[in-house]
């Protein structure tokens, strides 16, 4: 089988984990090398006709389901409304002291929602304060369950301005990286994707956006705070939640409370940044990908051979 096939079909089958149809265009942007677009067309176009994928109006999947459409298209239309909450949401959170940089993540940022679907955001923090304003805007977040908004502000991912590149590279925190959709912070997201150059290995077709982030504007009760705390007091404070935040995950983790998805929850815990760690979950995703791959292959060249 050619290179280009194999890689139409490993762009799929990573989709396909999350029974997500893709079109032409979108299997291009997320395939590891780039190719001529008459190349490209005809290797689908074999692809179809051998049913090694199948076509559904203009999206491609592995399996023979019209019904994954179906449901591609609800998800798309409930993203929309979703979209729309979570640029107001990020209007608010962008007040928080030492907030510099708000984008949508998770199955949001991919235009999929459905009726359980959380509004997921990756925050960018000034350097040396990500646990102060951290912990401001999960002390918000709790007075959210009062009013059952609290799936709107799933603050899951924190970096700061002083560590912006992303440590673990592989395919899965590449995707997850070029398919934020940046909403406050224009300049910092700039950096950010400055500095993570390195999806470019495993995602070259794939421009990350940047147009979508508002600049940032000065607030006055934000940069009073802030100016109390730039000195050692804040240093102090901010390593002392830090620890404080570490613990008190550390002890959920040990006695395996779950999250509302049924995961036992575990955070991840640095100076620099804070992400959740579900059971290992990105690693578990990777190996199931690459087992897919290998027999997705092995099925591929065998119709292909016949």
């Amino acid at each position: 089988m050619s290179e280009i096939k194999e890689n139409i079909l490993a762009t799929l089958a990573y989709f396909d984990m999350f029974n997500y149809p893709l079109t032409v265009g979108e299997i291009y942007l997320f395939t590891k090398r780039r190719y001529k677009s008459q190349d490209f067309n005809q290797a689908i176009k074999c692809l179809s006709e051998s049913k090694s994928i199948f076509q559904f109006d203009k999206f491609y999947s592995l399996k023979n389901n019209p019904d994954l459409v179906v449901r591609r298209r609800e998800g798309n239309k409930k993203a929309a409304e979703m979209i729309l909450i979570a640029e107001k949401v990020s209007k608010l959170l962008i007040c928080f002291p030492y907030v510099r940089g708000i984008a949508i993540s998770g199955s949001l940022s991919k235009n999929f929602a459905d009726d359980n679907s959380d509004i997921d955001l990756f925050i960018i923090t000034a350097p040396n304060r990500l646990w102060i304003a951290r912990t401001l805007m999960h002390l918000f977040k709790k007075l959210t369950y009062l009013v059952h908004k609290q799936d709107y502000f799933c603050m899951n991912y924190y970096v700061d301005e002083q560590q912006l590149e992303i440590v673990d590279k592989t395919l899965y925190t590449a995707i997850e990286i070029v398919t934020l959709m940046p909403l406050q912070g224009d300049t910092q997201f700039e950096q950010f994707y400055a500095a993570n150059a390195w999806t470019r290995d495993y995602l070259p077709n794939k421009i990350m956006r940047v147009s979508s982030a508002k600049p940032l504007k000065l607030i006055i009760a934000k940069s009073i705070f802030e100016a109390l705390f730039n000195n050692r007091l804040g240093n102090l404070v901010d390593n002392s939640l830090m620890h404080i935040t570490a613990h008190r995950w550390l002890k959920k983790t040990v006695a395996k409370k779950l999250n509302a998805k049924g995961k036992i929850m575990a955070l991840e815990v640095d100076k620099h940044f804070a992400k959740p760690d579900p059971g290992n979950f990105h690693s578990k995703l990777l190996t199931q990908y690459e087992s897919k791959i290998s027999m997705l292959m092995t099925d591929a060249k065998h119709v292909l051979a016949n």
